[in-house]
């Protein structure tokens, strides 16, 4: 049995379940998920600018 892990991230123009259903596609299922906030420079200061969220998977055959 391989530990083959990927990280997918969710990207700007899909939501979380466009994402999952990515990494259904691709024979992988989710293990973990991790959540960051970004943030870029304005004015000179830090401001929010989006949530990064990314989900862990491994191939699906591992699972079973």
């Amino acid at each position: 049995m391989g530990k083959k892990q990927i990280w997918y991230e969710v990207q700007e123009n899909e939501s979380i379940e466009d994402c999952l259903a990515r990494m259904r596609k691709d024979g992988f299922m989710v293990i973990g998920r991790k959540e960051e906030p970004l943030f870029h420079i304005v004015d000179g200061e830090p401001a929010y600018l989006r949530q990064k969220i990314q989900f862990k998977g491994v191939p699906a055959q591992d699972i079973e």
